[in-house]
């Protein structure tokens, strides 16, 4: 029998790429991953239940603001960032995006844009997991187009009124604080952000029925009636659309990350299915059509492990462009929804059940193609970017 590559990690070969601690937090969250996590996501997907009681754990582990400096935040670089992502999201996307939403949109933003007084209240908490965090921009009307959002915040004596409804939000459901962005004027350009703690009179979340995928998640919509808040309630420093943009580029950083997981799990979930199941007297594995879809998903996985890893680079040194992640993300996504989905159709019936895992990951692939920036939208940056003319 001809020698075999025994995971992808060793087929990626990258190891020697990686510092010590990166390969410390890859090795610790993998080990939380398969010891705690995989035990109960089967039932908690079904039931349509986010384990909270793994928050305490994903603070424990630094990974709550972990890329961020300073207030309890652990401050690692954004490759050992990315490979955290990977290893929670190879068990669920639910998991990974609650730690995205805390860290990479919520936490992020009052660590760019707010008062040193916002940090100091929020920061330490959210790391800590003391406090979880929101990010409300999305709008029922507006999910592409966030510079139409409808939410209005309206000078008042004393600091603001926000009136709107935000959709699509993780978190919503149990967050202490959430961070709203609004217009307080005509345009794009007036668009400013908020912290509105829970509690305050006229703001709500509320559930998101018959969801079918990202069902171990938190995921609702807010509403603000005419909330009344201080002025200290407004970050001081951001102005405009690009301030929340900034937070979604650095969220789908962690987010085409975590597709690496994903597409790792459902990879190596086929290759050890193909070669333990027997038909026509033969291991599927020895099969050709098994065996092209396999190497065609192996190769392009090595390829993304090996982009992302540079990039994180760049991010790291500062250098790296809003549309190299859409390039990132698009690709991630993409790779993760195809070998999900191979792997369903490899796996046959045995595909479709909860015991094999691959349709979760796929169904929940279906929502992360679309939020932070659909596929279509970062084709478009993309194309922008090559050609220097704007399709939208």
């Amino acid at each position: 029998m001809a020698s075999r590559i025994t995971s992808l990690d060793e087929f990626a070969a990258v190891e020697h790429l990686l510092g010590e601690e990166e390969r410390t937090v890859r090795d610790t969250v993998r080990h939380f991953v398969q010891k705690t996590c995989m035990a109960t996501i089967r039932a908690d997907f079904e039931q349509g239940r986010f384990a909270s009681e793994w928050i305490p754990d994903l603070a424990r582990l630094g990974l709550l603001g972990a890329p961020l400096e300073g207030y309890g935040c652990a401050g690692i670089s954004q490759a050992a960032y990315g490979l955290a992502c990977a290893e929670l999201e190879a068990c669920d996307s639910g998991l990974r995006s609650f730690v995205s939403v805390q860290t990479s949109l919520a936490m992020f933003a009052i660590w760019r844009f707010g008062s040193e007084e916002q940090k100091q209240a929020w920061l330490p908490k959210m790391a800590a997991g003391k406090a979880i965090g929101c990010f409300g921009l999305t709008e029922p009307g507006h999910g592409s187009d966030p510079g139409g959002l409808t939410t209005r915040a309206l000078r008042t004596d004393t600091g603001w009124k926000l009136t709107g409804t935000k959709m699509w939000i993780t978190n919503a459901q149990v967050a202490d604080v959430a961070v709203v962005w609004a217009k307080t004027g005509d345009g794009a350009d007036s668009i400013r952000g908020f912290l509105v703690a829970r509690g305050t009179a006229g703001f709500a979340a509320h559930d998101i029925p018959h969801k079918l995928s990202m069902r171990a998640s938190h995921t609702g919509s807010l509403t603000l009636d005419e909330v009344e808040l201080p002025a200290s309630a407004q970050f001081p420093n951001a102005s405009g659309l690009r301030a929340p943009l900034s937070c979604l580029d650095n969220a789908r950083f962690g987010v085409a990350w975590g597709m690496l997981g994903a597409a790792r799990f459902c990879l190596q979930r086929a290759i050890d299915y193909s070669r333990d199941r027997t038909q026509f007297g033969v291991p599927l594995a020895r099969k050709q059509l098994v065996q092209a879809p396999i190497a065609d998903l192996g190769s392009r996985w090595i390829a993304a492990m090996v982009l992302s890893l540079h990039y994180a680079r760049l991010k790291d040194a500062g250098k790296l462009l809003p549309v190299q992640v859409s390039v990132l993300k698009r690709n991630n996504c993409r790779l993760a929804l195809d070998t999900a989905r191979t792997a369903r159709e490899l796996l046959g019936a045995n595909g479709i059940t909860g015991e094999y895992d691959v349709l979760r990951h796929a169904v929940n692939l279906e929502s992360t193609l679309t939020y932070e920036g659909t596929e279509q939208i970062h084709t478009l940056a993309i194309g922008r970017a090559l050609t220097g003319e704007a399709a939208f």
